[in-house]
């Protein structure tokens, strides 16, 4: 018996296999739905229907105050810049330092109280009851201020911080960078069970050395079990769910975007602050958030 020809039907089980690995390839990366952003194409403050801010002094022994001043976050060009200054003493409220509030009296011991001391003062936005959710795809093109002391950072925290308090409603920092080290940047989860003050945080760090010449995409991408850190089209890091407790994983809850910039502080000022490097920029072309 003659054997039958097989060659179309090879080349047409060749084209299929092509074809569904081709859909099965656009399908996945089709899988993100943009859900929120902000392109900054517009001219002032950052818009008060996507942005809430931070005030005051807040945490980690920092040295800087945060306020809603144009000066320290502002819109231009298409970018969205938090600007860090550095002032005398003299410049000042003198009325700041006589004010009954701890914190206050904790910053101005911290800054001194002599005209030639130094304070300093900056911006963090939030998506804090503007828009919080669960899981999904977060994007953030950057450029970072450079020079010791600075300490940018771009991360979410829990809904539930005013409930659980933290480590307990989850932190992931998708971008940390501090000023003395110029040619890193850092990823970290926090959880009840994970958290710098047990000295265990789950982290991931990667070189890179023009932060401050250029733009970078940081991502992360967070589901039910995973959370994937990426520095442009590189995953430098993966955590992956290590039990079912909410002390283990609180990231089934929804939590919110920060983006701010510190100045000192436990870690950012671990090498002390130089003040020549002022005023610092952190310069922020887009945010993305998409979801499945």
């Amino acid at each position: 018996m003659k054997k039958k020809k097989t060659t179309g039907f090879c080349s047409v089980r060749v084209w299929l296999t092509l074809f569904t690995l081709f859909v099965s390839h656009v399908s996945s990366a089709s899988e993100w739905k943009l859900v929120w952003q902000d392109e900054f194409d517009y001219t002032g403050l950052p818009d008060n229907k996507k942005w809430n801010y931070e005030e005051g002094y807040i945490r980690n022994s920092e040295l800087q105050t945060y306020t809603r001043d144009k000066q320290n976050a502002r819109v231009e060009d298409g970018i969205l810049i938090i600007e860090a200054h550095q002032q005398k003493r003299a410049d000042a409220n003198t009325n700041t330092c006589t004010s009954s509030n701890r914190i206050i009296q904790w910053w101005c011991r911290k800054t001194g109280s002599k005209q030639e001391a130094y304070y300093y003062t900056s911006a963090s936005l939030t998506t804090q009851s503007r828009f919080e959710w669960t899981h999904g795809r977060i994007e953030v093109r950057a450029k970072l201020p450079q020079g010791r002391g600075v300490w940018p950072a771009i991360w979410l925290l829990g809904t539930r911080i005013e409930e659980v308090g933290w480590p307990a409603t989850g932190e992931i920092d998708i971008m940390e960078f501090v000023g003395y080290q110029p040619d890193r940047i850092h990823g970290a989860l926090h959880t009840g069970n994970r958290n710098h003050k047990k000295g265990n945080a789950a982290t991931g760090s990667i070189s890179v050395s023009d932060t401050g010449k250029n733009f970078h995409t940081y991502a992360v991408e967070w589901s039910s079990d995973t959370v994937e850190f990426y520095l442009d089209d590189q995953k430098y890091f993966i955590y992956q769910k290590e039990g079912g407790s909410a002390a283990d994983w609180p990231f089934d809850d929804p939590m919110y975007l920060i983006i701010n910039l510190a100045i000192g502080g436990g870690w950012g000022g671990k090498e002390g602050i130089d003040r020549a490097v002022f005023p610092q920029q952190f310069l922020i072309d887009f945010v993305r958030i998409y979801q499945h």
